[in-house]
Formats: C-alpha cells, sequence, structure tokens
C-alpha cells in the first residue's frame, strides 16, 4: 500500500502554505527523510521530507497550489526498487512516428535532474512550461541566480526574434546586411513588458508577504508607537574597523562590520534600560503585565527576495565581538537561501534594523510586535558638526542619523530618549563595550 506524504505542521498559527517547487520528479526514486518538495509558509519556507523509502508517484499538487496543514502531497510505492525507471512516457509528437520514452537518470543526472535543480521562482516556471521551454538553458537574474518571470520573457523574446535576412549572392560573394534587432526585452525590471505599455497584472501575494502586512499593520493598531531620534558620530568605530580589521579577520575568520558594534550597544543600552528589553503582555485574567527578560535575544531585520525576515541572535549578551558578527552572517546567509527555521524566527527581545545599506537617510521603523523597541540605523553621511565637542570648531564627520521607534504605553519618553542616547555613547566611544559601562 503506498505511503502519503502529508503537508506537516509549521507553527502553531500556520494553517497553510504554498508550493513552491517538487525537488523530486513523479516516478524517481527516493530515500526516507529525503527533501521531496518545498513549500513555503507565512513564516519560514520548509522541506517536506518522504515519508519512507520507494519510488515518488501519484503527485497531487503542483507549484503554485496552496495546501493545507494534513493534505495528501504525493505518495511513495515502497515495493518499487530504486533502479525502476519513471513509467511516464512522452506522447508521440504530431509529425512523429515514435513514442519518446522517459531515459533512466545516469551518474551524472538526467536532463529532467538538471532542470528540476534550476533555482526559479513558481511563475518562472509555469511560464516556462506553457512556452515549452527548457529553464535549466536561462540565465536567472534574480537573487542568488534565481530564474524570473522576466528571464524566460526574455529568453522566448530572443528566441522567436526573425533571422538576419540572408543576402543575395552576387558573383559568389554575399552582400552584408545589417542584422534585424531582437525586440527589446526587459533586463533588470519589475514588468515583462515594455514600460508604458498600459498593461496590468493581479498576482497573489505570498505567504510570507501577507504575514508581513498582517504583522506591520498589528503594531500601529495595537502599540501607542513613537520615535526619538539622535545622531551619533561614526568617526571612533570606522578608525577602530581600519586598524584592526585586516587582524581581526585573519583571527576570527570573519569581517568586521559596523553591526557587530550596534548590536554590543543595545545589549548596553537594554541592560541599562530593560523596560526596552521587555513585552506588555496580557495576564491570565486578560489585565495587561510585563513580562521582562534576563537575556537580550536581537532581532536583526534582513531583507530577501520573498520579502523582510527578523531572525534572531540569542543570548547576545554573552557573545564576543566576533561570535556576534558570525551570527549575524549565518542567519543573513540562511535568510537568502531561504533555510530558516520557526526556531530561528521566533522570540527576540529587541529588533535592529539597517536602512542604510539601502541608502536611507532616515525614517521610523515600526515595532516588531510584541516586543516594545527597535532601533533604525541609516547611512552615513559627511556632515558638519562642532568637533572636537564644546571646542567651537566645525569639521566634517561621518554621521549617521539612528531612530528608537517605541510603545509608548510601556517606555517613557525620557527612557526612550536616554536607552538612544546610550547607544549613541557607546558607538562614539566603543572602549565603553568592553569596559561594560
Amino acid at each position: 500500500m503506498p505511503v502519503d506524504i502529508t503537508m506537516p505542521q509549521a507553527g502553531e498559527s500556520v494553517t497553510s502554505g504554498v508550493v513552491t517547487r517538487w525537488l523530486k520528479n513523479d516516478g524517481e526514486y527516493v530515500k526516507r527523510d529525503e527533501g521531496v518538495v518545498e513549500v513555503e509558509t507565512d513564516k519560514v519556507t520548509l522541506e517536506v521530507p518522504a515519508t519512507a523509502s520507494g519510488v515518488l508517484q501519484g503527485l497531487k499538487v503542483k507549484a503554485g497550489d496552496t495546501v493545507q496543514i494534513g493534505q495528501v502531497l504525493a505518495s511513495i510505492d515502497e515495493k518499487a526498487s530504486a533502479g525502476a525507471a519513471p513509467a511516464t512516457a512522452a506522447k508521440a509528437s504530431a509529425g512523429g512516428g515514435s513514442t519518446a520514452v522517459a531515459e533512466p537518470k545516469t551518474a551524472a543526472g538526467s536532463e529532467s535532474r538538471a532542470t528540476q535543480d534550476v533555482r526559479a521562482t513558481p511563475l518562472a516556471k509555469k511560464l516556462a512550461d506553457e512556452q515549452g521551454v527548457d529553464i535549466s538553458r536561462i540565465a536567472g537574474t534574480g537573487a542568488g541566480g534565481r530564474v524570473r518571470e522576466q528571464d524566460v520573457m526574455s529568453f522566448v523574446a530572443q528566441r522567436s526574434a526573425p533571422a538576419p535576412a540572408q543576402a543575395p549572392v552576387t558573383n559568389g560573394t554575399a552582400k552584408p546586411t545589417t542584422p534585424t534587432a531582437a525586440p527589446s526585452a526587459n533586463k533588470g525590471g519589475e514588468h515583462p513588458w515594455p514600460f508604458g505599455s498600459r498593461e496590468k497584472k493581479v498576482e497573489r501575494i505570498s505567504p510570507l508577504r501577507q504575514r508581513i502586512a498582517q504583522r506591520l499593520v498589528q503594531a500601529q493598531h495595537t502599540a501607542a508607537m513613537l520615535t526619538t531620534f539622535n545622531e551619533v558620530d561614526m568617526g571612533a568605530v570606522m578608525d577602530l574597523r581600519k586598524q584592526y580589521k585586516e587582524e581581526f579577520e585573519k583571527k576570527q575568520g570573519i569581517s568586521l562590520g559596523f553591526m557587530g558594534f550596534f548590536v554590543k550597544a543595545v545589549v548596553t543600552a537594554l541592560r541599562a534600560y530593560p523596560s526596552v528589553n521587555s513585552y506588555l503582555v496580557e495576564d491570565e485574567s486578560g489585565a495587561l503585565a510585563v513580562e521582562r527578560h534576563d537575556y537580550c535575544d536581537i532581532a536583526i531585520a534582513v531583507s530577501t527576495p520573498k520579502g523582510l525576515v527578523v531572525p534572531v541572535l540569542r543570548n547576545a549578551e554573552n557573545l564576543s565581538l566576533a561570535q556576534i558578527e558570525l551570527g549575524i552572517k549565518d542567519l543573513a546567509t540562511k535568510a537568502k537561501d531561504g533555510k530558516l527555521t520557526l526556531e530561528d524566527m521566533q522570540g527576540g527581545t529587541f529588533t535592529i534594523t539597517n536602512g542604510g545599506v539601502f541608502g536611507s537617510l532616515m525614517s521610523t521603523p515600526i515595532l516588531n510586535a510584541p516586543q516594545s523597541g527597535i532601533l533604525g540605523m541609516h547611512t552615513i553621511k559627511n556632515r558638519p558638526i562642532e568637533y572636537p565637542s564644546a571646542s567651537g570648531q566645525i569639521a566634517l564627520r561621518p554621521m549617521m542619523y539612528l531612530a528608537h521607534s517605541y510603545d509608548h504605553r510601556m517606555i517613557d519618553g525620557a527612557e526612550a530618549v536616554q536607552f538612544l542616547v546610550k547607544v549613541k555613547q557607546c558607538i562614539e566611544d566603543p572602549q565603553r563595550l568592553l569596559l561594560g559601562i
């Protein structure tokens, strides 16, 4: 009797997901616990494993379909051997008289497997199938080389472009002719049609994007959110990085960035102002209560092709600068590769977001509920300020605006301002981070 593969539980509040791609083909032999299909939920992207060893059969859903928790996705025939070739055969073409049978997979991997391993969006795969295009031949322009819908449209347009007209031959010599230009392809744009064509289309929002939208609206509706601003002179940290960057990277195996200093500074400030590290929650009777934390789990906002995710760096108060940088790199890599787990995403007592990497000069970050505070970093710009302090002299210094959004129900304005000043002091005088003051 075939063994079913079902959509597993993916968290308490997760009820469904969207199939992004099949990792194995119908008729292919799979081993138990081997990834078979990739499903995106509103929190994470997960690989659903094979429930037994055998031949995969009866794929019941396709890429782009929404599936519910517990829904059967496919079945596995345990009695089939590993050497069995897929039973599916291609139908005879209209102009030919033979039937093409699927070739067994070789040691190097079959063409179907090569096509399967191509990183592509579900929409791109669907479009490639409709156009009869081998998606493995298309160069992807998305993050990590992922093939996007625009890449497929560009490939199709180039393939269907008329060939250059053959020049007439005179005395055995062909006159050179100007090749016919291929239709313009939109490379790197958001739409596969020419700008100004007045075309429009409606696309379904991904589960992750829906979840992001819900949480952002929830934060604005349930918290009394305010933002306080300050500016920080980045000169001391930049000089420190310049002096020790090569030696630090050689010894620790990780580059020395700005985020590590800010995590350290935030931890110091959270210790000084613990209310910023707390939640406002409801107790068993439904009354408002405070959930305090004796640890600092710092959530780091990471932008990915699918949307903004906020993985958590656990117990940042116990980590060295090198450990913080290594932890951030690991989380960012997992986020971009779609490998974050629910454990990576859950919790977090305070969030740091860096819009400066995209050139943002100033912003008001939205709270990451149920947290009470979030720090916004921004781009560094040389600006004239009084330097040294109280000297009456003006100098150009590398300055960054900082924004601290907070829940005014939990944190008073004075405390929010003092928290941000403490972060500023730590960055402008990094020795404080070493001394813990």
